[in-house]
Formats: structure tokens, sequence, C-alpha cells
């Protein structure tokens, strides 16, 4: 019989999908990387979220293996190059999620513009400031997106009754002004953006993208935001930048190192840092995560294998 494993945690109408089309369905969403190398060459069919990095060393040992689907976006961790040249099939399913990503980003601006969850916070604690918690409105204003795939394209559609304009840049694409989206250069974002949001995959180009020479070439203070990788964002020149008054306030949804178990001193001090600042809101890379998504990346991942 053939096989199949999956390596995350999924909504189980990939298992039973999965299985009516004849697959024997390993479920080890905690399998470990070394765990996978020993089983890996009885597989057909291997399903990913974000935890197991497939390198020469474990594709190597798939000598059966047709198709890798990647629930999410982004297939960073697949060396692709070298998958392709076994003839592994890899798809990933951004489409199921993309929704998702933009409402949590929307969300994460509109709490962070309106001080919302420090409001909040405060309020539990016996205390009741009007003034000191006067909002900003996203009303008028210009958002500049880094990236317009499938969720900077989603959050840019999302934006629209709130009369912004959207700077939109993108390396790869181009045409896509329209309505409220004006498609722009890099230098437009730096010159003409009151909210600046990440929404690109992590390449070799985008690690560090927002790095101290970024901020440093904002011409406005500007609300941050990053849904996409956590590396995409120098987190050292964000600590800074807030420090120096580039950005007024920061949404992360990830970060360069999500395992907080195994922070050192450092790291530790610097999110410290970060999560004791009123203006900065840290979800633990849920912006994806939505029960609705939890179940669209499944369906879109099967239809893109033909296994739906």
């Amino acid at each position: 019989m053939k096989k199949v494993i999956i390596t995350g945690n999924a909504h189980p109408y990939l298992k039973t999908q999965l299985e009516s089309k004849g697959y024997e369905v390993y479920d080890q969403p905690a399998v470990t990387y070394e765990q996978l190398l020993e089983i890996i060459g009885q597989m057909e069919g291997l399903i990913l979220t974000t935890r197991i990095n497939v390198d020469r060393a474990l594709l190597d040992r798939a000598v059966q293996l047709k198709w890798i689907g990647r629930l999410g976006s982004g297939l960073e961790l697949i060396d692709l190059p070298y998958a392709e040249s076994k003839g592994v099939r890899c798809v990933s399913s951004p489409e199921g999620n993309r929704n998702a990503v933009a409402e949590h980003t929307l969300g994460m601006l509109l709490s962070l513009m309106n001080r919302i969850t420090v409001a909040s916070i405060e309020v539990g604690k016996g205390l009741w400031k009007r003034d000191e918690n006067r909002g900003d409105e996203l009303w008028g204003k210009k958002v500049g997106l880094i990236g317009f795939g499938n969720t900077g394209s989603s959050f840019a559609r999302l934006l629209a009754p709130f009369d912004v304009e959207v700077l939109a840049y993108d390396k790869y694409k181009s045409g896509f002004s329209k309505g409220h989206v004006r498609e722009v250069s890099l230098a437009d974002i730096h010159r003409e953006a009151d909210v600046v949001s990440f929404h690109v995959p992590l390449t070799s180009e985008t690690r560090h993208m927002a790095d101290e020479v970024f901020f440093d070439s904002l011409h406005k203070a500007v609300w941050f935001l990053n849904s996409s990788r956590g590396k995409v964002v120098c987190t050292d020149d964000l600590v800074s930048a807030l420090d120096k008054g580039q950005v007024r306030g920061a949404a992360l949804d990830v970060l360069e190192n999500e395992k907080l178990s195994s922070y050192g001193e450092a790291e530790r001090l610097r999110l410290d840092n970060l999560l004791s600042r009123p203006n900065v809101l840290i979800t633990p890379h849920i912006a994806g995560y939505s029960h609705e998504a939890f179940y669209k990346m499944a369906r879109v991942t099967l239809e893109k294998l033909g296994l739906s």
C-alpha cells in the first residue's frame, strides 16, 4: 500500500481524504527530523507544516517519494532544486490561509493604532486612562505593502473600506494597480507610507530586508507589521528603530527565533524589551491558523496534488 506521513497538525479531512485515495497514513505531528530520516524511504507522500527541514540528506533517503505537500505558504524549508531534480513534486497552499493572515494583520493594526490591548490591560488593573490611550485612525492613511502575492493582495482588499491608499511593491509582479492600490517602488514606500506591512517569502533576498538601512530610509514614523517570516526582520534593528522613533508601533506575528525555550540571555532580554512596550504586539505565529484556514489549507493542498 502507498504510504504518506503527516509531520504537523492537520485538519482531519486531510487524513480521511488520503485514506480514501488508497494511502496508508502515518499521522505523526510530533515526529522529529531524525525519526523521519529513518522511515522516509517508505513514503510516497510527505505533508509538512513549519517544523521539518527537507534537506539533501532527507531527500537522498526518500527513494519512493513522489510529492511533498506544504500546509500553508512558503517552501523555504525544502531544498526545492534538489527535490525537483529527483522528480519530487512540491506544492504549497497559500490560497488556504491568505484571508486568515489578512484579517489577523488588520486586527493587529487596528489594535495597535487604537491602543486596544494596552488599554484593556490597564482597565483590568483598575486604571481608566482616556487621554493617554487616544488612538489614531487608519482612515485616509497610506499603507505600504511589501509583497503583493496571496496575503498582500488579500490584505489590500480588506483595507478598501478604510479609504486608504495602498502602496504596493513586489519585485516579481507588475501591472496590478487598480482602485485604491498603486504599484510603487520600494523608495516610494520609504517616502510616503504611514504603515508598512511585510508579505514576502523568506529567501536570500528577503532575509533581514527590514534592517537598519531600511528603517533609516523611512521618511515618516510608521506603524510596522510583519506576518510573513520572522527572519525578514532584524529584530535588533527594529528595537533600535522603535527607540529612535522611526517606528511608532510594531505588530509581529512571527519572530526570528520562535522556539522560546531555546533562548539565551540576550534573546530573552530582547524579547522582554519588546513585550514591555505599550506600542508592540506579538502573537505566536497564528495569523494563518484560523479554524477555517486549518481546513482550507488541507483542501487546497489535496486539490493541487490531484487528490481531492
